[in-house]
């Protein structure tokens, strides 16, 4: 066998220890980065803002990222030499980024010319002093009380010079190599020697096939292609991150029974004999060194049918996962939105944007799948009192195993749950997100307002999941066999995006065990999940 033959035969296949990072102008890329208006508000009110305290006064930032428990504030998480680098990335927003300055702006003066407007009159003379920017983008109204207000007409804006995927990149980096990454709100990713930067476009044909080399390797001359045709930087190289051993871990396919793999923070895998289906996917990369601690890419099936989506946080819209599954993804369900709210951008839209295949689902609407169906529940609570309605937990139900999914709903009104269980009860698996201390609302939607939020306002408006005696009365009514209390973003290696660290007496802590406690007693299976866990069921 020649040289050339035996390297035409070489297989290549993306490492398990490689972990990814998608980019939108340098910073870590979550579910308000993708649509245009938060991301332009993200990008001056969140980003600039961030680096320009540290230009500032780097000393107070490097100091306070010593201290553990100001991590996932609002310190940059650089070193005094990566100063010139922020400077620059400051630079760039002003110059290349100049149209979605213009758009935030554009926002808040609009949002000031329609809070002027308190006679109750006509608001049509208004449009003619919309801001420039934005004539043609918004609808402007009137609600029932005679206030102003305006929707953004959110598709055209995806094909308006304020989609900016030329801004998108991605980001690699090998566990081996880094103690932990930093935290995702408030530390852009620089180019350093321990990652790679490719300039590619998150909706890039090219980034399925990188991502699906974990399973079906590149020939020699598909990695040769694939290095020699992107723009990279940074100290590792595209074939750094490849190798020739196959994964280690492969997915066992059922057959003849329904099984559930819980896959860490809000994350769930259920499987029957045809159809698959994920539940708020974050799939960590599996360390070389510790390759049993979670359920990684490797033990995922060949294809899944349907991923559920409860709602746009980072940590559940994760699109960090989403773009690595999305080569072997046949459809995605996601909640709708308001339609227009600033606050409440399509999930739809910003999927679709990316290369998705989306179905958008209402309160109580049902998809039929082989064998069961999935059922949309409505979702209360956690976003701050705000008019954010694209938000769902799921029930699934499956050769007659049903399961229920809240992730961080919030029990508020008790006789929903009682209402709700008249047509769905004596689940095998309710699983509730106990978060309960949640942080202000400020922390992620702050960049959107244009007005100052009062401390007293930020106090009472938290991001706040269940505790127990919301979640207790709610797993009573739907009469489960098994608790699972999850999505508290216990696992470490989450922590770069939950920006959580628990003791013992944490509040989320001490009221998940008092909920596990309480189902015990009443002779309900419960337990506090954590890392991975496999459960499987006889077809009903």
């Amino acid at each position: 066998m020649t040289a050339t033959e035996s390297a035409a035969e070489q297989c290549w296949y993306l490492r398990e220890d490689v972990y990814f990072e998608p980019l939108f102008n340098q910073w870590y890329a979550w579910p308000y980065l993708i649509p245009p208006a938060t991301a332009a508000r993200h990008l001056v009110n969140t980003h600039r803002r961030i680096m320009k305290s540290f230009v500032n006064n780097h000393q107070i930032h490097i100091l306070a990222n010593k201290e553990r428990d100001l991590a996932g504030s609002e310190y940059l998480d650089c070193r005094e030499d990566q100063l010139p680098s922020i400077r620059a990335l400051i630079e760039t927003i002003d110059a290349e980024c100049a149209p979605l300055v213009a758009l935030s702006q554009a926002i808040g003066e609009l949002e000031e010319l329609l809070r002027m407007h308190t006679s109750g009159e006509s608001i049509e003379p208004l449009y003619a002093r919309v801001p420039e920017l934005l004539k043609g983008y918004v609808e402007l109204f009137m609600d029932g009380e005679h206030r102003a207000s305006y929707r953004l007409i959110e598709p055209l804006l995806y094909h308006s010079e304020f989609y900016r995927p030329d801004l998108q990149s991605l980001c690699f980096g090998l566990l081996a190599r880094v103690d932990e990454r930093p935290f995702v709100f408030s530390t852009p990713r620089l180019p350093d020697e321990n990652h790679l930067q490719v300039q590619l476009p998150f909706a890039d044909p090219r980034v399925d096939r990188l991502f699906a080399a974990r399973e079906r390797p590149l020939s020699q001359a598909e990695l040769d292609a694939l290095c020699d045709g992107v723009d990279s930087c940074g100290g590792l190289g595209l074939r750094d991150l490849f190798t020739m051993q196959p994964p280690l871990y492969l997915h066992a396919p059922i057959e003849d029974a329904v099984r559930v793999n819980y896959l860490g923070h809000a994350g769930f895998l259920i499987e029957g004999p045809e159809v698959s289906v994920l539940v708020d996917p974050v799939v960590a990369s599996r360390s070389c060194e510790n390759p049993d601690a979670v359920i990684s890419f490797s033990e995922l099936p060949a294809r899944i049918d349907y991923i559920c989506l409860t709602h746009s946080h980072q940590d559940h819209v994760n699109i960090e996962t989403l773009l690595q599954l999305r080569y072997k993804t046949n459809k995605i369900v996601a909640p709708k939105n308001n339609g227009g709210g600033l606050f409440d951008p399509s999930i739809k839209l910003m999927l679709r944007a990316l290369g998705f295949d989306v179905i958008e689902a209402e309160d109580l609407d049902q998809i039929a799948i082989p064998g069961g169906k999935i059922v949309a529940m409505p979702f209360l609570g956690e976003h701050g009192d705000l008019n954010i309605r694209s938000k769902a937990a799921w029930y699934i139900e499956l050769h007659g195993r049903k399961f229920f999914f809240g992730a961080d709903s919030s029990n508020l009104e008790h006789r929903l749950y009682e209402k709700l269980s008249n047509l769905y009860a004596d689940f095998d698996i309710l699983a509730v997100g106990m978060e309960c201390v949640g942080a202000p609302y400020t922390w992620l939607y702050g960049a959107l307002t244009t007005k100052p939020v009062s401390k007293a306002v930020k106090n009472s408006r938290r991001l706040n999941g269940s505790d127990f005696a919301r979640a207790l009365p709610m797993s009573l009514a739907f009469k489960p066999k098994r608790v699972f209390v999850y999505a508290l973003g216990r696992e470490p290696w989450y922590r770069y995006f939950t920006g959580l660290e628990y003791h013992d007496d944490s509040r989320q802590i001490v009221e998940s065990n008092k909920m596990v406690e309480a189902c015990r007693e009443r002779g309900i299976e419960a337990e506090c999940m954590y890392g991975k866990k496999s459960v499987q069921f006889d077809l009903a």
